[in-house]
């Protein structure tokens, strides 16, 4: 496997080059990165990746095999291999929490170290945080369609074998409660889920073959998928092979919310009524919307989660906004139109009334800031290269649902719009 250090864009290093050349590479720096709207003109969005990014940072090294490839390719000279060759971030970090809310222009990782070191990690740090909040974004509009239902990504099949593994961490983050991505379960202790497909009921005889062969192996609490070919004789077919105790049963096609209603009371009727049904079939969040009146119990999504819901990228950048001069911190900032940065180091804060949100405060200055109406959002992360906060997955799950909770109600409408709160920027009191 290519070594994850090589995972960065040409530039990055070009850049390392000449500043070790000019001097620049050992000035104190800050980085920042923010976004400068919702894509998607989604309400808010869904901080998610740090985990990811704090394992990655442990692994970030340039290794002998990379070093040889930078130098025959005439990529970077001699004295920056050397350079590389030592790497270790040294420097600090902070973020947003996973799962906290964040809206246009939150600092929502601020990497504070020499030019040098801080620069070569951008393109791992927005690879990683642009696609995992892309995806916890959707799925917490997923979530909050499905009103309390649960909801399975099962998206794998849809997306690059790596960002399945990812996107199945960032749904769960956001409240979904399960995948069928193993390797999701082993490296993220994500719970999984499964049973069967149209290919199992096929390659038996008949129906009723197919459901006695997953009943006698996986017991009756299992799901029976029964649209393969008739959906009122596949249910009778299934209650009558497994019971009146059967777990479930799954509905993959066809017009959802009829065969949803008529499903429940044909259970019903065959004395099933405990059996729970299962809706799938391309959902995204306006269809499970619209599902919201049916007897649904749970829902499986794929391609809408795994690819953010039509909105794959978070749009996250990465920039400079302060470095270190004889007279402490000096803001800098980019002026181009329409792709602009504020200068200056900053401290995030949600402001609330009565524990609503009604702002995200970003207080610029050299120093934190703090007032009895705001929470705090930026939490460290690295010091002097040094990993000090547990990224807790499941932690990240509760913080989440608390981040959100604060949030005006109008943030959970599905249409597009504005975001939900307004970024004000005010300079720290001297």
């Amino acid at each position: 496997m290519t070594a994850l250090a090589l995972r960065t864009d040409h530039y990055e290093l070009t850049m390392l080059q000449a500043a070790l050349r000019s001097g620049a590479a050992h000035t104190r720096c800050v980085f920042e990165v923010f976004t400068r709207s919702l894509p998607g003109r989604r309400r808010y969005g869904v901080a998610a990746g740090l985990g990811r990014l704090m394992r990655a940072l442990q692994d970030f090294r340039f290794d002998d095999d990379s070093l040889s490839f930078l130098a025959s390719s005439n990529i970077v000279d001699a004295k920056t291999c050397e350079w590389l060759a030592s790497y270790r971030f040294g420097g600090s970090i902070d973020a947003y929490a996973e799962g906290e809310a964040y809206f246009p222009g939150s600092p929502v990782v601020v990497v504070e170290g020499t030019f040098a070191e801080c620069v070569v990690l951008e393109t791992l740090v927005l690879s990683i945080l642009n696609h995992d909040s892309a995806v916890a974004t959707a799925a917490a509009r997923i979530v909050c369609a499905a009103g309390g239902r649960p909801c399975i990504e099962m998206g794998s099949r849809r997306t690059h074998e790596e960002a399945a593994i990812a996107s199945a961490r960032a749904a769960y983050l956001a409240g979904f409660t399960s995948t069928s991505n193993l390797a999701a379960g082993r490296l993220w202790n994500v719970p999984t889920a499964g049973t069967a497909a149209h290919a199992f009921t096929l390659v038996h005889d008949d129906e009723r073959a197919a459901f006695e062969a997953q009943v006698a192996s996986l017991g009756a609490s299992t799901t029976l998928l029964v649209d393969t070919y008739d959906v009122e004789q596949g249910i009778r077919t299934a209650v009558d092979v497994a019971g009146k105790g059967l777990g479930a049963i799954r509905l993959d096609s066809g017009d959802l919310l009829t065969q949803t209603h008529r499903a429940r009371e044909l259970l019903d009727e065959l004395g099933a009524t405990n059996t729970r049904i299962v809706v799938t079939s391309d959902l995204d969040e306006a269809s499970i919307a619209m599902l919201a009146t049916a007897p649904a119990d749970a829902y499986g999504v794929g391609t809408s989660v795994v690819t953010g819901g039509g909105v794959p990228t978070a749009g996250f950048v990465y920039k400079i906004v302060a470095r270190m001069s004889d007279g402490g911190w000096e803001p800098v900032e980019k002026r181009s139109a329409g792709k602009g940065s504020r200068g200056g180091r900053k401290w995030a804060a949600r402001r609330l009334r009565d524990g609503v949100a009604t702002a995200e405060h970003v207080w610029v200055g050299d120093h934190l800031m703090t007032r009895d109406d705001e929470r705090q959002l930026l939490v460290p992360v690295v010091r002097d290269g040094e990993l000090v906060l547990d990224a807790d997955l499941e932690a990240a799950r509760e913080h989440r649902e608390r981040a959100l909770a604060e949030l005006p109600p109008k943030a959970m409408r599905l249409s597009a719009g504005d975001p939900v709160i307004e970024t004000r920027y005010e300079e720290v009191p001297r």
